[in-house]
């Protein structure tokens, strides 16, 4: 089986296991803002960038409000294009989002970019060593290894504990985790 169809298999597995969860979601989410807020070393000034959640994902919106509240700029993704990093934009209290590919709510093109100094990122699964497994686009790969190879960036897997598997299978472009917060606590992985 390829890795490609390995991964597939184990997006239809992690779904399952994270719609389970969909009664608990919102509790489990204000439990994942308490330990991120606990655990993760954020410098003082830092742009933080999060996703809008869909469907039974994690929801940082809690995290985010509580981050905007000590000084952080918080910034959003927007799609640019097929094969391409995604842009950061600056998110204001309030403002509202429009409509972007794949079902997304995104930031408008017209919002100030910035490019986040911590990223949250949004996963289906994840493992022991720091891999992540998303919808398959690829986008939080292509934007970690160019921000990567810009500066140094922290990124964050925001998740439940049901989606960590024992060992996720990885292309040599897969982008690993800094940190990955669950609502029982936060692993730092080193790259």
């Amino acid at each position: 089986m390829t890795i490609a169809a390995l991964k597939q298999e184990l997006r239809v597995r992690a779904l399952e296991r994270r719609a389970a969860l969909k009664e608990r979601a919102p509790e489990l989410s204000r439990k994942l803002a308490g330990v991120f807020l606990d655990r993760i070393p954020i410098p003082a000034g830092a742009v933080v960038s999060a996703y809008i959640a869909i469907g039974e994902e994690a929801d940082p919106s809690p995290l985010l409000e509580a981050l905007r509240a000590r000084g952080h700029a918080i910034a959003l993704p927007r799609v640019v294009g097929r094969g391409k990093p995604l842009d950061f934009h600056l998110y204001e209290a309030g403002a509202a989002l429009v409509p972007g590919g794949f079902g997304l709510s995104e930031p408008g093109r017209d919002w100030p970019k910035r490019d986040p100094d911590v990223l949250v990122l949004p996963l289906l699964a994840f493992d022991a060593s720091g891999y992540r497994i998303g919808y398959g686009a690829g986008f939080y790969d292509r934007t970690l290894s160019k921000l990567r190879a810009e500066r140094d960036v922290l990124a964050v897997g925001y998740a439940f504990s049901v989606q960590e598997f024992p060992d996720l299978p990885h292309d040599d472009y897969d982008e690993r985790l800094d940190w990955v917060v669950t609502e029982n606590g936060a692993r730092k992985f080193e790259r």
